[in-house]
């Protein structure tokens, strides 16, 4: 069950994680996450496995089979060139009025999970994603790009801007506690 639990959060997660995060947050040995590992990695590491585990540097991550990285790429392409789906727009509206913003933080305005549509659009450029070292966690911004393509020189061109990010019920909601069930 563990090792199902470490591939679910790596699969998840779509970006490198540490090995010790996977040991504190999971509360589990570095024999325990080891022995995942190595069983994740006798597992999908063949030829004949779209999906690889890599290590490096004390991180993994799951990534594609580097023998596929041509389909892959060109689906990738096609992919992010096309229109921009709804989801994909309001999040990139709620990351220009308020970023930077983090994904916790979208997640409670949108009501919804974003993992996927911020890799879209960090993957058109659209997108910037920096650690905030007050936070200690990813928040996400604009990028030049995107001011680029919608054809502004600032955010502060956006319609409304200072009324959007400085709007009082969107700051209250992302200042209330959590509800915790007891």
């Amino acid at each position: 069950m563990i090792t199902t639990t470490i591939e679910a959060v790596l699969f998840a997660a779509a970006k490198p994680i540490k090995l010790i995060d996977l040991r504190k947050h999971l509360n589990l040995s570095q024999e325990v996450v080891r022995e995942a590992i190595d069983d994740i990695t006798a597992r999908f590491n063949k030829e004949t496995s779209g999906i690889h585990l890599m290590e490096h540097n004390e991180t993994v991550q799951m990534v594609t089979n580097p023998l596929t990285g041509e389909d892959v790429s060109k689906f990738l392409k096609k992919e992010a060139s096309g229109p921009l789906t709804r989801p994909s727009l309001e999040t990139l509206t709620i990351i220009a009025y308020r970023g930077p913003i983090t994904k916790p933080e979208i997640e409670l305005i949108r009501g919804v999970n974003c993992s996927l549509i911020l890799r879209n659009l960090l993957m058109r450029g659209f997108i910037i994603e920096e650690q905030d070292k007050t936070r200690l966690q990813l928040v996400y911004t604009v990028s030049h790009e995107f001011l680029q393509a919608i054809g502004l020189h600032g955010l502060s061109e956006l319609p409304e801007y200072e009324t959007f990010r400085t709007n009082e019920k969107i700051n209250e909601l992302l200042n209330q506690e959590p509800d915790v069930e007891v």
